[in-house]
Order: structure tokens, then C-alpha cells, then sequence
């Protein structure tokens, strides 16, 4: 039980001076809340708006059920077992000849496409040929049209998708797919992209963190135990970087790492290879950008800690006869597991979401999940599906981050 209290608590005082108390906490705290007020706001509409509307997105299917909610009304009552009846294709031929010469035609193709390939065609192609009037058989006219409306697979995607919400983009994102019966399947080898693409960017970020590990370990540790000077100026190459553009240090590996690059003619001067290294365009490259981007991160969470770490323990465990490497196992390097938790951490959610340097350094088969997301949002256009590997994405950094948290405790994520 908390043993704070207040003036107001303790029963002793005038009634008339409990309430001047309690009026000043609450004006207190009013001014508390007024300071906290703009950076909440702030962090609210430029920061979790922002992300929730996008990752609403991955559910989000608004396109049909507004440019067709004819069709969506009367495709409810039909049970996909074999073509619908005159009503449907009525209700789709008044929808299609209401988005004549609208851009929505187009917009409602491509969300279409995404589900089946070439319904886009089909719904531009009915929307230019359908007369201004339905005519008595909207079945025949639109077989006349297209025989594609002859076909039960487009109605089944149609009814499919006619949902205010759906699941299409999620299970896009997991290489599944909802088949015509309603039931959830993989889909074909040719087709499944994205599980690989995962497992790609967990293996270059994993990665990433291990070697940064191994390089910032001891750096970070030469700068804890060096003197002032030596420590300032290691202090100041490791910031170096940070006064450099992300663009201009992955151009500059573009330079060091291409086939008469400086890298090679070192390495062939000295005698250590006698032809070129292929380093650019390919996993080597990703992995020495990435490296180099993302190193200072991790030494500067290890420096931090390691200049906490009393060298008093270190020397009573030597006068005690234990050897150097027990000093490091048991007293050191158990010290210093808040420093590597916490740069591993950020080096690992960093290397994630990398785009630029993979796509400037790495090949066709090295780019990550963040490549994809940009294309599918920027190019592609398809901000369902992007929304859907972002989402993905989310829950596998949480995942991680919450196993990491129980094996090595989350106060020890934190340098303080």
C-alpha cells in the first residue's frame, strides 16, 4: 500500500483549506495536461492516424460496394452454384453504364484485377461497349459484349468481394487465397512471393545484427576503457556517419564495391585475389552497406552501458584467480546484456524496413519486404496489399520483441 498522501488526506485540517488544496491539484494537473497536450496531438495526427488508416487498408474494400451497389444487393441473394439470374446482370449492366466516361471505371477495374487477372479488361471493355439504356436481356447483352459474363468464376469473385470489408489482402500477403467454394488455399509455386520474402528479410536483418554485434562489441569496449582523448575522437568517427545522408553513404558503397572499384584494386595490388570480387548486385553488397549504415547504432547502446560497468568487479574477480576469458563470461559480458539487448534491438527494427540500400546495392533476388511495400504502394498502386505486408511486418518486429523481452527481461531493452 502507497504511503503518499496529501494535505487533503490526513483528516487534520480545515474543511475550507482541504478544498484550496485539492483545487490546487487539480489546477496542477490541469497545467500538466495543457504542456502534454500539443506533443499528444501532434504525435496522435501525424503519427498513429497516419499508420492506422494505412494498415485500415489491408481490410478495407470500399471500391465495390460504391461504384456497384446495385450488383452488390442483388448478387447477396444468389447462392454461386451455377450463373445468377436476369436481376443480377441487370443491376451489374446499370452499374457499369452509370460509371461511363468516369474514372471510377478504371479504379473499379483494377481493384477487380487484383483478384482475378484481366478483370479489369473485361469492366473497361462492358463499360465502353453497353448502350446509354439496359436492353429487355441484359444477360444476352453482355454475353454479346463478352462471353467472359458467361463464366461462373468472375460472379463468384464478384459476390466474393462484395463485402463493405474483406480479407483478400491479407491472405495475399500470406500466399493464400480464398477459393470460389469460400474455402482458404495456397496459392501456385509461380504465384507464392511473399512467405519467401519474409523469411529473406528476417535472414538479411538477422544477420545485419550479428555482425554489427561482433564489430561493436569491441569497439564499443575499446572506447569505454580508453582515455578522454583516445575516446573522444573513436566517439567522433563512430557519429561520423550520422552527418552523412543514408543516399550519399549506399552511393558511395556503389563506388567502393564495383568491379573497378577502389575495393577490388586494393585487394588485387596486394596480391589477395588476381580478378575481380562480384560485391555489388548481390547479398555481399547488401550486407556490407548494411553494415556500415547500422553499425553506429549498435556501438553507441554498448558504449553507453560499458561506461557504467564498474572496472572494480572486473578487478576483484581477477585477485579472486579467475582468468581473463572466465572475467568476461561471468562478470562483464552479464553486464553488458542491457546494452546488447538494446542494440540489437534497434539495429534489427532498422534493418527491416531498409529499402534504399538493398534496392542500390543488392540484386533482383536481395530486395526486402520494405521494396515491396514501396512498389506495390507507389507503383503498383495497390494500397491494400501494401498495407497488408506492413501489417505483417508490425506483428512480426512485436513478436520478436516480445520474445525478446521474456528471455532477457524488457527493463534490460533500455539503456538508461
Amino acid at each position: 500500500m502507497s504511503t503518499t498522501t496529501t494535505l487533503a488526506d490526513t483528516g487534520q485540517v480545515p474543511r475550507r483549506l482541504r478544498t484550496l488544496v485539492r483545487r490546487a491539484e487539480r489546477q496542477h494537473f490541469s497545467r500538466m495536461l495543457a504542456l502534454m497536450a500539443p506533443s499528444v496531438v501532434f504525435v496522435a495526427l501525424f503519427f498513429v492516424v497516419p499508420i492506422a488508416l494505412f494498415l485500415f487498408r489491408s481490410v478495407d474494400n470500399a471500391e465495390i460496394p460504391k461504384y456497384m451497389p446495385r450488383t452488390v444487393a442483388e448478387i447477396g441473394q444468389w447462392h454461386a452454384d451455377d450463373l445468377p439470374p436476369e436481376p443480377v446482370f441487370r443491376a451489374l449492366a446499370e452499374d457499369l453504364i452509370a460509371l461511363k466516361g468516369q474514372p471510377e471505371a478504371a479504379v473499379l477495374g483494377r481493384r477487380l484485377n487484383y483478384a482475378v487477372p484481366g478483370f479489369r479488361g473485361l469492366v473497361t471493355r462492358t463499360v465502353r461497349r453497353l448502350p446509354a439504356a439496359v436492353p429487355h436481356s441484359a444477360i444476352d447483352t453482355l454475353a454479346d459484349i463478352d462471353a467472359r459474363w458467361l463464366d461462373p468464376t468472375y460472379w463468384a469473385t464478384l459476390k466474393q468481394q462484395s463485402g463493405r470489408m474483406t480479407d483478400f489482402y491479407l491472405l495475399s500477403a500470406m500466399d493464400l487465397q480464398r477459393g470460389t467454394d469460400g474455402a482458404i488455399t495456397r496459392v501456385d509455386e509461380t504465384q507464392a512471393i511473399f512467405l519467401s520474402l519474409y523469411g529473406r528479410t528476417l535472414y538479411t536483418s538477422v544477420g545485419v545484427t550479428v555482425i554489427c554485434l561482433l564489430i561493436g562489441y569491441p569497439v564499443a569496449a575499446v572506447m569505454a576503457t580508453a582515455g578522454p582523448a583516445a575516446a573522444n575522437w573513436l566517439l567522433m568517427l563512430v557519429l561520423v556517419p550520422f552527418w552523412t545522408s543514408l543516399l550519399v553513404r549506399t552511393t558511395a558503397w556503389v563506388v567502393l564495391l564495383q568491379t573497378e572499384g577502389l575495393v577490388n584494386k586494393v585487394l588485387i595490388y596486394l596480391g589477395v585475389i588476381s580478378e575481380p570480387l562480384s560485391l555489388m548486385f548481390n547479398t555481399a553488397g547488401v550486407f556490407i552497406a548494411m553494415v556500415h549504415v547500422l553499425l553506429p547504432y549498435m556501438i553507441l547502446p554498448l558504449y553507453s552501458v560499458m561506461k557504467g560497468v564498474s572496472p572494480v568487479h572486473l578487478r576483484a574477480a581477477s585477485s579472486l584467480g579467475a582468468p581473463p576469458i572466465t572475467v568476461f563470461r561471468t562478470v562483464y559480458l552479464p553486464l553488458t546484456i542491457p546494452g546488447i539487448a538494446a542494440g540489437c534491438t534497434l539495429v534489427f527494427v532498422l534493418a527491416v524496413g531498409f529499402y534504399v540500400t538493398p534496392a542500390l546495392v543488392g540484386g533482383p533476388g536481395d530486395q526486402m519486404i520494405g521494396y515491396f511495400i514501396a512498389y506495390f504502394t507507389n507503383s503498383a498502386v495497390n494500397w491494400g496489399l501494401a498495407s497488408a505486408l506492413g501489417a505483417f511486418l508490425i506483428v512480426v518486429i512485436a513478436a520478436i520483441y516480445l520474445v525478446l523481452g521474456k528471455v532477457v527481461g524488457f527493463d534490460k531493452l533500455k539503456v538508461r
